[in-house]
């Protein structure tokens, strides 16, 4: 789970080994105790895990598939229109359950003979050094909570929708998994955390929030978009700037609400050829020189 989105919840360990997830006064499911003990729960049980395990398994409830269901369905148009290709190819290879939510050792099996990927539970707060050089060796962290049942249409974090729906169909296409395992690698080569903010702000622009050119139309390819009901329909009235590495990775952006400055690729391989580049070639000097040729960039 991305660093930011511990500003909603982040997770404490009480005398007994159990976990607590402050959810803030914003959240939906802020004033619902039933909610909140649930999210508890879930990341006790994420915690419980150990390396070379398969995920454990969340006895998820019938509120919970409801939500998956009515998420996942209403996607299903949205994808057929927007989504590019590559992620669509993912989508028909993973095929993933519109009426229940599935468990993620469920999806790393199933992804393992498309793409050798597999989940790893998330009880809270992974650094993004984790976060990122898991990607290196084919991991991907990702929480196991539903989002609250009161507007299944949107969460303010990232929830097992917008990890398995967002990136489950991306990590099931080759394409895409080689970026992000240039990611992971470009995260364990850098050094200093300035240019690990950068890194992970061109992943950001890119393969959470990223669109493309398919011949004249423009379609979304990153997963923050793409498990969005509401964000798949706006993204093309943002501000839509070119593919700029230098740009991307000195923006600020707001978690909180829809991203209203989108980088756009020419083509898929536009993306490859460089976001894919940059990723495969960046140290903490060409990064630290970037930074120096943008002064105005602000933290």
């Amino acid at each position: 789970m991305f660093e930011e989105a511990q500003y909603f919840a982040p997770v404490t360990a009480d005398d007994d080994g159990s976990l607590q997830v402050h959810l803030g006064q914003d959240h939906p499911g802020f004033a619902d105790p039933e909610y909140r003990a649930r999210r508890d729960a879930l990341a006790t049980l994420a915690a419980s895990w150990t390396p070379g395990a398969p995920c454990p398994v969340a006895d998820y409830t019938d509120a919970e598939h409801r939500v998956w269901q009515v998420v996942s369905e209403a996607l299903v148009p949205k994808h057929r229109a927007h989504a590019c290709r590559e992620f669509l190819d993912g989508k028909e290879a993973l095929s993933l359950p519109l009426d229940h939510v599935p468990q993620l050792a469920d999806v790393s099996r199933a992804l393992a003979p498309l793409t050798g990927f597999s989940y790893r539970p998330a009880a809270g707060l992974v650094p993004l050094a984790d976060f990122y050089g898991a990607l290196a060796d084919r991991g991907f962290w990702s929480t196991q909570y539903v989002r609250h049942h009161s507007v299944p249409l949107y969460t303010p974090e990232p929830d097992v929708l917008h990890e398995v729906v967002g990136h489950g169909n991306t990590l099931a296409d080759r394409r895409f998994t080689a970026l992000y395992e240039l990611a992971g690698q470009a995260s364990r080569r850098v050094r200093t955390p300035e240019a690990l903010e950068f890194v992970s702000k061109v992943f950001w622009f890119t393969l959470e929030f990223g669109v493309l050119w398919e011949g004249r139309d423009l379609k979304a390819y990153g997963a923050g978009i793409l498990s969005s009901p509401g964000e798949i329909e706006a993204f093309r009235g943002m501000t839509l700037r070119p593919l700029d590495v230098a740009a991307m990775g000195t923006t600020t952006y707001d978690i909180t609400d829809y991203q209203d400055v989108l980088y756009v690729a020419d083509s898929f391989t536009h993306l490859e050829d460089v976001v894919g580049s940059f990723w495969a070639e960046c140290t903490d000097d060409s990064i630290a020189e970037l930074l120096a040729r943008t002064p105005s960039y602000s933290r």
